[in-house]
């Protein structure tokens, strides 16, 4: 599945990933029983539980499971962005970065002022930035040709870095202090005219239907996909 949407992506193909927490556990089918999926949450990330020791390995492919990051690829190779934080109490907004301002990425923004705040409403949280976020690492595989259009801020004390990200506790893993508590949106081109858009938060999509759609989230959104619907290269 990880391929497919890859070659997709490299063949022309345009993708928008509108969520969060998203290509992070490698998974298992079973041929017999299409309708099962193996999880086994290995080593790290976050998990409700863990894998006993000894059972890393999924029963139905014999592969290693637990994180895709831990496999090798990052999702932030696939869509630009992956998993960095999560918190429960309220969502933020976003703050248009330089990159938005460039010519080649108008289109996304077309209606949308310079100075306004993305997505300071919405039924999850309040806000288009919250619950699991998903940020920009070059480190990571981000693609040097991609823009950082906006980046979330003003998170609380109540969000934290996902365990794959420090490897030592101490103070400046929540929102308030981390700069790395964030949502990236993120845009980068592929071969063939093909191109990725992610907004890196689940809650985006809460905010969407505020003021009867009429609203910055859903302008954006808007105008991303009816550009990605132009044949036309970027």
């Amino acid at each position: 599945m990880w391929d497919a949407v890859d070659t997709y992506a490299k063949r022309g193909g345009r993708l928008l990933y509108m969520g969060g927490d998203g290509f992070y556990w490698r998974v298992a089918f079973n041929r017999d029983f299409p309708g099962i999926i193996e999880l086994r949450r290995a080593e790290t990330g976050i998990r409700a539980w863990p894998t006993e020791v000894g059972e890393y390995y999924q029963g139905f492919d014999g592969r290693y499971g637990g994180l895709w990051l831990r496999q090798g690829r990052a999702p932030q190779g696939l869509v630009g962005v992956g998993f960095a934080a999560q918190g429960f109490d309220i969502s933020s907004y976003f703050v248009r970065m330089s990159d938005s301002f460039k010519p080649e990425v108008q289109f996304v923004f077309e209606g949308v002022g310079a100075d306004e705040r993305i997505g300071d409403f919405g039924l999850i949280g309040g806000g288009a930035a919250g619950l699991e976020l998903d940020r920009a690492s070059p480190e990571l595989g981000t693609p040097l040709n991609a823009y950082i259009l906006a980046r979330s801020e003003g998170h609380t004390n109540g969000y934290f870095l996902v365990p794959e990200e420090f490897l030592e506790t101490g103070p400046g893993l929540s929102g308030d202090e981390s700069p790395l508590v964030r949502a990236d949106i993120v845009f980068f081109e592929m071969p063939q005219n093909g191109a990725v858009f992610s907004v890196g938060s689940i809650s985006w999509a809460g905010s969407l239907s505020h003021n009867g759609y009429d609203n910055n989230v859903s302008k954006i959104t808007d105008n991303v996909v009816r550009r990605f619907l132009d044949p036309r290269g970027f």
